[in-house]
C-alpha cells in the first residue's frame, strides 16, 4: 500500500529502475556530500550501493515521480539469504537476533538536500515504516544511525546523553565490535560516556543528535553500547533499536500527554494494531483512529494524506 500527501508518495520501490533512482540518491548523499569513498564501479554508475543491497527493500519517498526520500529495508528472511545483517559489520546483535518473531533492519536513510527544511519527507518515510512493520508483524526495527565524521567527541554530549538515558535492556542490548575497527583507529574511540554524567546538558545534547536520532527517541527508542568509527564511510555510528509495542507508548503520550490517550476508540492494542485493523478494514468507520495515527506522523500534512492500494510489482534485483 502507498501513502500519499498531495504530490509526495510513500512506498516500496516496484521494480528495477526506481531501485537504481535511490541507488543515485544514496552516492549523491553520501559519496558527494557526505565524502564516503566509493569503489571505481560505484563512481562510474554513481550509484552507492553494497553486497547487502541485494535481498533488500527500499521505502522510498516520490515527489512528482523524483525519488527524495529512501530507508533500506532488510527483515529476518533478507539476512538469512545473504548471511546476515549489515548491522552485524560493525555490531553484536545476537540478543535480538535470539528473539521470536520478525525483526527488520533500517540504513542508509537520506534526503534529497532540496527536501530537508520541512520535514514532511522524513515524516513520510516513518508513516511508510509503520506500515511496513504492520504488514510484515516486525517485533524490533534497528539500524546504525550515524554522524559525519570520524571523532565521536565532535558529538560528546549527545552520545554521552544517550548512553546515561537510554540503553536498551540488558537483554537485548547490542554491543559495539571493535575488533571490525580500519587499521589505525583506536578501539577507546568506541566508548559512549564521554563525558562525566554531571557535564552533560539535556538541551546541547539534543542540538548535537542529527533530526533521525531525535525521531527515534520520539519513537521510544533505545541504543546498544559503544560507538563505531566507520573510517570508509567516513562516519561514526551508534546502534538503535525501536520495540513496536513501545511505539504504543511513545506515540499516545506525544500525541495527547497520556499513554492511553485513545482508550475512548476501544482499541485495546495501541497505535500499530489501531493502524493494522484499519489496513485490514478500511471501510470500518474508524477514520478518526487513522486520522488520529497520522496525525502524529504527519502533524499538519495528516488532513491530506491518503492511502492507494499497491500496483503489480516487476521482478526486482
Amino acid at each position: 500500500m502507498a501513502i500519499k500527501v498531495r504530490d509526495y508518495e510513500v512506498r516500496l520501490t516496484r521494480n528495477k529502475e526506481e531501485r537504481r533512482q535511490v541507488r543515485q540518491l544514496r552516492y549523491t548523499v553520501f559519496c558527494e556530500e557526505e565524502n564516503a569513498t566509493p569503489t571505481d564501479e560505484q563512481q562510474n554508475l554513481r550509484e552507492e550501493y553494497d553486497a547487502y543491497d541485494t535481498y533488500a527493500e527500499y521505502m522510498a519517498v516520490f515527489h512528482n515521480g523524483k525519488i527524495v526520500g529512501t530507508y533500506r529495508i532488510i527483515d529476518r528472511k533478507g539476512a538469512e539469504k545473504m548471511g546476515g545483517f549489515y548491522t552485524e559489520t560493525e555490531f553484536n546483535i545476537a540478543k535480538i537476533k535470539n528473539i521470536n518473531g520478525n525483526i527488520a533492519e533500517m540504513s542508509r536513510a537520506c534526503v534529497d538536500a532540496a527536501y530537508r527544511e520541512n520535514g514532511l519527507v522524513m515524516r513520510l518515510l516513518w508513516a511508510g515504516l509503520c506500515e511496513y512493520v504492520v504488514k510484515r508483524k516486525i517485533a524490533i526495527l534497528f539500524g546504525v544511525p550515524s554522524w559525519v565524521g570520524t571523532n565521536p567527541a565532535d558529538s560528546a554530549q549527545a552520545i554521552s546523553y544517550l548512553y546515561y538515558n537510554y540503553l536498551s535492556p540488558l537483554h537485548l542490548r547490542a554491543t559495539v565490535n571493535t575488533d571490525a575497527f580500519a587499521d589505525g583507529v583506536n578501539p577507546k574511540m568506541s566508548q559512549m560516556n564521554i563525558l562525566p554524567r554531571a557535564f552533560v546538558d539535556e538541551d546541547r545534547a539534543k542540538k548535537e543528535m542529527t533530526p533521525l536520532i531525535k525521531g527515534y527517541l520520539r519513537l521510544g527508542a533505545t541504543f546498544g553500547k559503544g560507538v563505531f568509527v566507520d573510517k570508509q564511510f567516513g562516519s561514526y555510528d551508534v546502534f538503535v533499536m525501536v520495540q513496536t509495542k513501545d511505539v504504543d507508548k511513545a506515540y499516545q503520550k506525544h500525541f495527547a500527554g497520556s499513554e492511553n490517550a485513545f482508550a475512548d476508540l476501544n482499541i485495546k492494542h495501541g497505535p500499530l494494531h489501531m493502524l493494522a485493523r484499519v489496513l485490514a478494514s478500511p471501510i470500518t468507520g474508524a477514520f478518526k483512529a487513522v486520522h488520529a495515527f497520522f496525525d502524529f506522523l504527519l502533524r499538519e500534512d495528516a488532513a491530506d494524506a491518503e492511502f492507494v492500494q499497491d500496483a503489480p510489482t516487476e521482478e526486482e534485483n
